[in-house]
């Protein structure tokens, strides 16, 4: 077949085929596969089903694409520029995995507007597709009236097999069946090649039937490489079906149109080479040069920019309707979109004084959780079942539901890692919900890949992690994170926070819900601890600070985080009975100290002052770079024991007699 005798669909797929071919072949570098055989299902729904603008990628009903298959990002970039959107010109495309570009080697919703969420890691993109269309679903129920529907878009996910075999999708798409999430669309690129080679040496399950089980309406096109009709009706079927999440299953051929690599591993992930490019071109009847789309295929495409502006005026006209006739609600849903917070929500946070009963932070948490919802609807959330332990259910909200999607308490049974991805998807959304998530402190390596993610796709979540230390108890070393947070302490972007009390507590959540471009992690204990002299909700965002003083200049400092300290606390108060100068520095977040300026941490770290004594019930790794050569750290470098908390914390020397044992030997 030659040029002149394709049809203008087979013009616009073969332009979407050899964007990603020479964009891949000038890089040396991408994987071709996946765009050659998955432009008919891209080009019918781009062209036919998804609503979008061109022009506005942030208009807010736009319907949702995620690439979860991320490595055959060049389908998504061409898809981008043919459709008329800025963030992705020619020059974009030509510069594919370049210094600078905004075509980087996956897609990057950071880098590139019109990608809602950082894909790559296989399994990602289908798990934050759920939580796209968990965010959709709530502000619908929350939103929509009945002769006024304001929120009304769909996700749609194209899949591989890659994906498919990842754990963490099985958790979310579970999920989404048990909540009939039937605004979620996923293709599935079944085209039976992954990097070792054929599927079938590892991988023979009938997912369809999986995902039957999952509770999606599945339909299977078995011709994916040619039958647009047969892609065209599963599509419109899977959205009138209203009640279910659906999967279409659609089989293609990786790499289609080259002659001697489709349907190999050697058109998953590398360039084609020159020779395999021409012979492609013969093939598919390709006679334009590299990087040229024909101008018939690029005028039908860039009807989608008309088509974009369509829409979201139409929306805006229903938006201004609501306004007049539900004000109060349109107030409330634009505030949100804007990012900006409720009028006076700080005044909600609990403060505390020491006169107040000593209690576990996860109690403080709860209760600020619960003083935060009514202040901030915006909050949204839940445990990875253990809701009773992690203390994170919401009293003014019933559960989020299938037929209950206004409810802001989310049940995400024992999916950690699904879970992490899920609230990825909802902060992505781009619609001002905060989600939290919880689970106990050592399971965060269950979600280690999610949580990376969202530093890395500046996505605000909180993840709220209790039972922080060996001070758990009997539960034992397989719950006693030792580790865990100096780990956690190395992601960029990632604020890390132990709240020694209250007061603390409700700082930790004040920087959590004040930062819009990351994640907060913060680490509960599960311990009473009292409520401490000096403490300040403030102070936290400092990171670290004076707790308590000596006149003049301190012999010693002592740097606790969290549950310990209160040990520094009163061991100072023997030291200074005993003469000597101590100060007390709280320090609930490393990441928030660095980014101070040099002299307010000289003003709490002087440098003069080198006989300093960190105290942390974790691993010692990394406290060197505030004690200094000269200081000391009571950590814990081994893994814990099983035994009632006090013991355990005894055994292993957090204990006021310790820290003042060891304070004396370094001022001796």
């Amino acid at each position: 077949m030659t040029v002149a005798t394709q049809s203008l669909e087979q013009l616009c797929i073969n332009s979407i085929r050899f964007l990603a071919i020479d964009a891949v072949e000038k890089a040396k570098s991408g994987h071709p596969g996946l765009p050659m055989g998955a432009a008919p299902m891209a080009f019918v729904l781009w062209d036919r089903f998804m609503r979008f603008n061109p022009k506005n990628p942030q208009w807010f009903n736009r319907d949702r694409f995620v690439l979860s298959a991320g490595h055959g990002c060049m389908l998504q970039y061409a898809l981008l520029h043919l459709t008329g959107y800025d963030s992705v010109t020619l020059d974009d495309v030509k510069s594919f995995r370049q210094w600078g570009a905004r075509t980087p080697g996956h897609p990057e919703n950071f880098e590139t507007a019109g990608v809602e969420v950082t894909t790559g890691p296989l399994g990602q993109g289908i798990a934050n597709g759920v939580g796209l269309a968990m965010a959709e679903a709530h502000l619908a129920a929350r939103f929509n009236k009945p002769d006024s529907t304001l929120v009304d878009h769909y996700t749609y996910v194209i899949l591989g097999d890659g994906c498919n075999m990842e754990g963490v999708s099985g958790e979310a798409c579970s999920l989404a069946g048990h909540l009939g999430l039937g605004k979620l669309i996923a293709l599935y690129d079944d085209n039976h090649i992954s990097i070792d080679g054929s599927t079938d040496i590892a991988f023979t399950e009938d997912v369809g039937m999986r995902f039957e089980a999952y509770g999606w309406h599945v339909q299977h096109v078995e011709d994916g490489n040619t039958d647009l009709a047969a892609i065209d009706n599963a599509i419109a079927a899977a959205k009138a079906v209203t009640d279910r999440p659906s999967l279409i299953k659609v089989t293609t051929t990786i790499g289609y149109g080259s002659p001697n690599k489709q349907n190999t591993a050697g058109v998953h992930g590398a360039a084609l080479g020159t020779s395999e490019v021409e012979a492609t071109r013969k093939e598919l009847g390709w006679d334009y040069e590299p990087f040229v789309v024909p101008e018939d295929a690029l005028a039908h495409f860039r009807k989608a920019v008309e088509r974009g502006a369509s829409y979201e005026a139409e929306w805006q006209e229903t938006l201004a309707a609501y306004r007049t006739k539900y004000p109060a609600e349109a107030a409330e849903f634009e505030r949100m979109l804007s990012g900006k917070l409720p009028e006076g929500w700080v005044d909600s946070l609990p403060t505390y004084t020491p006169d107040d009963a000593a209690i576990a932070t996860r109690k403080n948490s709860q209760a600020t959780l619960n003083a935060l919802a009514p202040a901030l609807p915006e909050l949204v959330g839940g445990s990875a079942d253990l809701t009773h332990s992690n203390l994170t259910e919401l009293k003014v909200s019933g559960d989020f539901q299938k037929g209950q999607y206004q409810n802001r308490n989310m049940r995400f049974g024992v999916r950690e890692h699904g879970m992490g991805a899920i609230c990825n998807g909802i902060s992505l959304h781009n619609s001002g919900l905060i989600p939290y998530c919880a689970t106990f402190l050592v399971f965060a390596d269950y979600m280690r890949a999610a949580i990376r993610l969202s530093a890395l796709s500046q996505a605000q979540v909180i993840y709220v992690m209790t039972h922080d230390s060996i001070g758990l108890g009997e539960d034992g070393p397989t719950h006693q994170p030792v580790e865990t947070i100096a780990s956690l302490r190395v992601i960029p972007n990632l604020i890390v926070m132990r709240p020694a009390d209250g007061n603390e507590v409700s700082g930790a959540y004040k920087v959590a819900v004040e930062k819009q471009d990351g994640p907060t992690l913060i680490a509960f204990s599960r311990q009473n601890l009292p409520n401490l002299v000096g403490s300040s909700i403030d102070s936290v965002a400092k990171g670290a600070y004076i707790l308590s003083d000596s006149d003049g200049t301190p012999d010693l400092i002592l740097i606790g985080t969290g549950s310990e300290v209160h040990l520094c606390v009163e061991a100072a108060k023997k030291l200074q009975a005993e003469g000597k100068k101590v100060r007390v520095v709280s320090m609930p977040s490393w990441e928030m100290f660095d980014i101070q300026d040099a002299s307010y941490k000289e003003s709490v770290l002087p440098k003069a002052v080198t006989k300093r004594l960190a105290v942390e019930a974790g691993s010692t790794f990394g406290w060197c770079r505030y004690v200094g050569s000269e200081g000391d750290v009571i950590g814990i470098d081994t893994f814990g024991a099983s035994a009632p908390g006090e013991v355990c914390l005894q055994a292993f020397g957090f204990t006021v007699d310790n820290v003042l044992a060891k304070a004396m030997a370094l001022l001796a």
